[in-house]
Formats: structure tokens, sequence, C-alpha cells
């Protein structure tokens, strides 16, 4: 990185950054209270208020959302008539997985290899440092030149939606110019990019029955309708052959126009066993950023150990849709629930809930904004130009963001990229990209308080 003030003074608090993050790190912030224990999602919102006033926040909150969970928020004033900047990350994680198949316990930062892995590390409570170490550099070289607001979420992962609906209530308290939301990540490690467009989602919980209870698979077997095995034939319905996402009335024919992603990149970012076929059709970035995409996430039946020769009676499974850019979610989710009902067989009941849901979005990069964060990226990433790509994942509080501040830009950048393993066992951050973000942070609000 070439050399100037505020690189050297992120590079010189780097040591710092890691400290905090391993504090950040040790709370077991998973927002499902069946879970995990409450007091760890409070604690790490604690940490975060008090980690703002340090920095010289006024009106430091933790805002309590209608879904039980604690954000963070605080406002750092600028110079008068400064335009007003709003950075967004959640302290809240995936649970963790097996536990057993971490290398290193989750729950504790490790240094291995370069990476510091642990749960969250960047997704996203990297993100939280690296809104701390862009507004430190600025306050150590001539101070942040703009009003800057601060939210962290408590809820982003489990999509409950509670940091949505707060806003909702209170829409003058994330009002801001610009947007940038920290929960993304660059196309690779090196490559500069801001993220464009995310596809939304969909939980839908399926229950089958056809029995008044199990029956025995001798007795009753070959004639009694098998709720498991129905079930088994609705989830079959939803993929075509060559396992394209098939939902009825639902278009999965947009293509993507934008940075490419090519097979071998993705085979290796996704570790796709030798020999194992990639599904779908169109180029990876179109089933990934622009086509709509079906997963199983679970499903309620007797484990193999311990299974008896029976007929089941009952059979749930808990079904994901992701949304691309320019599909309704709720019509997404009408649409999933009745191609369910249509392809349910032998006339077994079945049941749809909606347990979860979160529009798609698409920003404007001819903004003004888009430039400054160029700008700032070519010097935190020297000989690098920045790229626009999409992201598979959803960030729900994006729509409502821009349906609350439409004329707001918003920006999609952060610490998620492929060897990160977000949401996955030995989930880790990339500290380079940790410091050239912070830069690149800091430079854009100098470049976009000056534009």
């Amino acid at each position: 990185m070439s050399s100037n003030p505020v690189a050297e003074t992120v590079a010189s608090l780097l040591p710092r950054a890691k400290a905090e993050l391993a504090e950040l790190v040790a709370f077991k912030s998973v927002a499902d209270f069946a879970q995990f224990p409450k007091s760890e999602s409070e604690a790490a919102a604690h940490w975060i208020a008090d980690a703002l006033r340090a920095e010289g926040f006024a009106d430091v909150a933790l805002l309590d959302t209608p879904d039980g969970t604690q954000s963070v928020y605080g406002f750092l004033p600028g110079p008068e008539g400064a335009k007003t900047v709003l950075l967004y990350a959640h302290y809240d994680v995936q649970p963790p997985l097996d536990e057993a198949g971490w290398t290193t316990p989750p729950f504790e930062l490790t240094e291995r290899d370069g990476r510091w892995y642990g749960r969250g590390s960047a997704d996203c409570k990297g993100g939280v440092l690296m809104h701390l170490l862009a507004l430190r550099a600025l306050k150590a070289n001539g101070g942040v030149p703009v009003h800057v607001k601060v939210i962290v979420e408590g809820s982003e992962e489990q999509g409950t939606g509670g940091l949505e609906r707060y806003a909702e209530q209170h829409p003058e308290l994330l009002a801001a110019d610009t947007i940038v939301i920290g929960d993304a990540g660059n196309f690779r490690a090196g490559l500069p990019t801001v993220t464009t467009t995310l596809r939304g989602m969909t939980l839908v919980r399926v229950a089958v029955d056809t029995l008044a209870g199990n029956l025995h698979s001798g007795q009753f077997g070959g004639a009694a309708p098998d709720a498991l095995g129905a079930l088994v034939r609705v989830l079959d319905s939803l993929r075509a052959e060559d396992g394209s996402t098939t939902v009825d009335g639902l278009d999965a024919t947009a293509a993507w126009d934008g940075l490419e992603y090519t097979e071998e990149q993705f085979r290796s970012d996704a570790r796709v066993l030798d020999g194992v076929e990639l599904i779908g059709d169109g180029s990876i970035a179109d089933r990934i950023w622009a086509r709509p995409a079906v997963t199983v996430l679970g499903i309620d039946c007797p484990p193999v150990i311990g299974a008896t020769p029976s007929v089941q009676s009952s059979a749930r499974a808990l079904i994901s849709l992701r949304v691309p850019p320019g599909v309704d979610a709720a019509a997404a989710t009408k649409l999933l629930q009745a191609h369910v009902e249509a392809h349910t067989p032998w006339g077994a009941r079945v049941t749809t809930e909606q347990i979860g849901q979160g529009q798609p979005f698409r920003a404007d990069p001819s903004s003004p904004a888009y430039q400054a964060m160029a700008d700032a990226m070519a010097v935190a990433y020297p000989g690098e130009t920045m790229q626009y790509a999409g992201q598979g994942g959803s960030i729900p509080l994006c729509n409502t963001l821009a349906g609350l501040y439409p004329q707001a830009e918003i920006l999609l950048i952060g610490l998620s990229e492929p060897e990160a393993q977000i949401h996955a066992v030995d989930e880790s951050v990339s500290p380079e990209e940790l410091e050239r973000l912070s830069v690149a942070e800091a430079l854009f609000l100098r470049n976009y308080a000056a534009g």
C-alpha cells in the first residue's frame, strides 16, 4: 500500500484491532435464544456501545427492537453543514455448527497461516472493527469530516426484522446522505469490490401429514402413504434435472451483466469435491447473483441411528428461497407455497408457514458516492480498479433503508471474501483485507466530504 498518513495510522492500530476483535468474537452472540443465552448478545451490544462512547460518540443507545434483540446506535457530530454518513454492521453471528469440526474453538480468535479464525471474525464483527479503524485514522489525521451515524444490528443472521421494524417506527434516526453497509465482501481477497445487488430471501416451513401415527412398515408398507416419502417428492420437484431451481411461475432465466465468475474459480471457492458437477445453467454469475435458488435447510425425520422399521406419519422441512433483484419476495413466497401444495402427492395434508423474509436490493453505481469510493479503493489497493459484483446473500435492512431514504446512496463493502468461509466452520478474516478496507473507508469519508 502506498504510504500515506491514514494508511500508516491504520497499520499502527492493527494490533489493537486484533485484541478488540478477540474480545468481540468471544461473545456467543447468536440471536437464537433457544440455543444461546441472551446475555451473550447483550454483552456484545454493551461492548460496542462502550467502544462508541470511547470514540466520542454522542447519543449512544441500545435500541430494543421488536424481535427482542438490541441494536447499538451512536452519533458522532462532524463540522457544521457537513454531510451525514451512516455506517452499518451487525454483531450477531451464525451458530458455530459442529464445534468439533473447527480446527480451533469458534469463539476464540486464533491466528493461523496469516488469517484470524473465529465465528463472526469476518461476518460481521470484523465490520465493526473496520468502521472503528477508519474513524480512528481520520481522527488522528485532521478529524472526521462528516457527521457519522453508526448502527450495529443484533439479529441480522436470524432474519427476524427487528431493526427494519424499528427503523420504520423511527424514520428520522438513521437518515443519512450516504449509507455504507459493512456486511459484504471483495470478489476475491485483494480485488476491491462494491456489491451492487443482493438477492432477497424467504424461509418457508413445510409440514406433511399422512397418518394418525407411525405404522409397522412390514404390516402396512406398500399401501400406507409415507409422509417422509411425500416430502421427498415435494422437495425434488423444486429442482430440474440439472439442479436449476424450478418454482412454478418464478422466472429463472435472468442474466448478470457485470463482473464474471469462472467455473474454475467458483469450484475452488465453494470447495466442490472432485468429480461432482455444478448445478444449474447459465453463467456462474447468472446462477448466484441474478436467479432464484432454493435450498433445503433442514428436515425433521427420524435419524438413521435408532430408526425403526416404520412408515412415517409426519415429516417437516425448512426451505430457503433466494430471490433475485427485480422480484418481490412476498410474491415469490406465495409462488413457493403454491408450488409445494400443488406438488404434494397422494392427497397428503400439507401446510406451509413463512417464518422469515427479506427483499432483494439493487444500488445505483452511477452516484457520486461510488466515484468517491472508487478513488479511495485505488489508493488502498494500488494497481487495482474497483469492481462491481452481486452477492447471493441477503441483507434485508438494505431495502428498508432504500425505502425510507430514497435519496441516500447505498454502498456495500466488507470482509466476507471467499476465503473467509462465512457461515461455515473455520470462518476467518484476512488482516490485510481489514487493513486495506479500513483505509478505503477512511479515504472515502474524506473524498465524499470534499465532493
